[in-house]
């Protein structure tokens, strides 16, 4: 064993308490300690955070984490400082002092990793801070991003190559769980690689069942699939609406089901998640808001009620189940207008200019940005109620938004969680006057000091709640409490919040002067649709589906899984659509009135059709609809 894995080994032990390095994540860190530049393809699930983690602890200096998860990297900051490893993060919708401090305590020496999002990155205030640092490894999460041929593409990302001039001895891991072989080579580029140099996991998951079912009434058939696959799941559906009422339906069916998406409230997103997690809900009815970075293993089952617009999303999502390695599957419920649905939204996803512009012009409105100001503003932002505000339609509206955003003009982030705080503005003898004439607030203001350290030099962190519960008070009593000592001068509070933000990359332009690359939108539109016929072939092709999924990434050979629903004959006959529907009609008729034996009903049909009625037969027994008593076939 070489010093540098025995190194990497010792802190592995440490700070995490594994004895040793799951597959490949050792490579990764052997080619990271040695210096190069370094592109790691693993699955959801294999362990990429442990792979700059662990090399940022072997070195002396700081690990900066390019993420544009907040979510993620308040949750691997959070697990980091828990083992007791010194870990911050800077993301949108923080204030500036907070950010200032954390950077100071970076360029001396005080913070081992350091969580910035692309937005952040590019700043002058970060990039003057890191020029100070002393940088042992830059890593790029989700890197994928850094391509504009991949699913997500964020412009922010290309910055990170101006940021390797400053660091010039630092080497790279970018990490990602999905990239196609397009993509890959673009990472390598846009990262300015010394030489190329990938080490990649193959994506097969020997485990994972991947199953396709068309089916007319989805909903009767998840609630068949949760009755016969015991265990922890998470459903996926498109709308907000639709996870309240499957989660409702679920719970009248006597199945601990949740609703999950990103309009609840922190604390309820937090309880579901505690939950979920801890095993009191079983079920978890989610958009694609709920998952990132969340550890459990367990999960037996992800059913899709609705097909994504690209195989990386669906491959990210569908591999949550069965991380554990015991048997678990992925289900997509399919009928054929999911695919006329996702070339209409397809269509909504690349508005005209005059809607970009319209959308534009009402954003510098609504945060009264003026032209010529704004750049690296962020605003606390809810769509529905901007769009409502200028009455714009909502998915169009978003879908351009999400154009501004790939065009560089602004950042749409998830919902940013900023806790409370406040500090104690006047002295301790001009305190102590206040309190004489205001003995209302004594409690309060004591229990403050005496609980929350540092409130005189500093903003200190707050839960409304925690107090509000130890001084035996209502939450808005105490909240207003904090507002009359805030306008009186005494304390600065601010409350928390918990809204998404939107970023202005740019100064505002006049509307008429908005401007984007149309040549590249019209490829990213190109590209966009690809990866949707891909994903609708996916749904739609008898082939193995594991298969398609790892061609689509770039493993060409990989063998038969043996174990999807083509593999084992399990999907409705390799009959289209309107035959398994004719065959299905007849088999039934043939068996209204009594049970037959199988002979007799294959010499109903014609020696051609008798391998597929044999497939036909055999899923309807699966699914309860016939059975087989004393040698007979019959209706269920």
């Amino acid at each position: 064993m070489t010093p540098n894995r025995q190194t990497a080994l010792n802190v592995l032990q440490q700070y995490w308490g594994y004895a040793d390095f799951r597959p490949l994540q050792a490579d990764i860190i052997d080619s990271v300690l040695a210096g190069a530049d370094t592109l790691a393809l693993l699955p959801t699930g294999g362990g990429k955070s442990i792979c700059y983690q662990v090399p940022a602890l072997c070195r002396e200096g700081i690990c900066i984490v390019v993420s544009p998860l907040i979510a993620l990297m308040k949750d691997q900051v959070y697990h980091l400082q828990q083992r007791g490893i010194a870990a911050e993060a800077i993301y949108s919708g923080m204030h500036y002092k907070d950010m200032d401090r954390i950077f100071d305590n970076c360029v001396y020496g005080k913070v081992k990793l350091l969580y910035l999002s692309p937005e952040r990155l590019r700043t002058e205030l970060a990039r003057e801070r890191i020029k100070r640092m002393t940088v042992n490894l830059l890593a790029v999460d989700e890197a994928h991003c850094i391509s504009q041929w991949g699913y997500d593409f964020r412009p922010a990302y290309l910055e990170i190559q101006e940021i390797r001039e400053y660091l010039p001895q630092t080497p790279v891991l970018a990490v990602t769980a999905t990239a196609t072989p397009e993509v890959v080579t673009d990472i390598q580029e846009k990262l300015d690689f010394a030489t190329p140099r990938v080490l990649q996991k193959s994506f097969a998951r020997d485990n994972l069942a991947y199953v396709v079912l068309q089916e007319a009434v989805k909903a009767d058939k998840l609630l068949d699939i949760l009755q016969k696959v015991a265990g922890a799941g998470v459903v996926y559906v498109r709308s907000r609406r639709r996870t309240v009422e499957l989660a409702r339906l679920l719970q009248r069916k006597g199945i601990g089901a949740a609703a999950y998406h990103a309009g609840l409230s922190l604390e309820t997103r937090a309880a579901v998640q505690e939950g979920w997690i801890g095993g009191q809900t079983r079920i978890v009815v989610a958009t694609n808001a709920f998952g990132m970075g969340i550890d459990k293993a367990d999960v037996r089952v992800v059913v899709h009620l609705d097909l994504p617009d690209s195989l990386e999303a669906y491959f990210q999502e569908a591999g949550r189940a069965g991380r554990d390695g015991e048997k678990a599957y992925a289900v997509l419920l399919y009928q054929e207008g999911d695919r006329e649905n996702l070339y209409r939204n397809w269509e909504l996803a690349f508005p005209s200019m005059e809607v970009l512009r319209r959308v534009y012009q009402a954003l510098g409105a609504y945060f009264q940005v003026a032209v010529g100001a704004g750049e690296g503003a962020a605003f606390d932002f809810e769509l529905v109620d901007f769009a409502r505000t200028y009455q714009l339609p909502t998915l169009e509206t978003f879908s351009a938004l999400k154009v501004l955003q790939s065009e560089g003009w602004i950042v749409l982030t998830e919902a940013v969680f900023v806790p409370s705080s406040l500090k104690v503005l006047v002295t301790k003898e001009k305190l102590y006057d206040f309190l004489l004439r205001h003995r209302q607030f004594d409690r309060l203001l004591k229990t403050i000091l005496r609980t929350y350290q540092g409130a005189f030099r500093d903003f200190v962190k707050i839960s409304e709640k925690q107090l509000a519960r130890f001084l035996k008070v209502p939450d808005a009593k105490l909240r207003r409490a904090f507002q009359q000592l805030h306008q009186e001068g005494i304390i600065r509070y601010r409350p928390q919040k918990d809204k998404p933000q939107l970023i202005f990359i740019r100064e505002r332009v006049a509307a008429q002067n908005l401007t984007i690359d149309q040549e590249r939108y019209r490829t990213l539109q190109a590209r966009h649709r690809q990866r949707i016929d891909r994903a609708v072939a996916y749904a739609e092709r008898n082939h193995c589906r594991q298969q398609q999924l790892l061609a689509y990434f770039g493993e060409v050979e990989a063998p038969l899984c043996g174990i999807c629903d083509v593999c084992l004959g399990r999907n409705q006959s390799t009959a289209t659509e309107s035959e398994f529907a004719d065959l299905r009609a007849r088999l039934l008729a043939l068996l209204a009135t009594e049970a037959r034996p199988l002979e007799d009903l294959m010499a109903q049909f014609t020696p051609a059709q008798r391998e597929r009625v044999l497939r036909v037969v055999q899923y309807l027994l699966e699914e309860g609809i016939l059975r087989e008593r004393e040698g007979k076939i019959g209706r269920g």
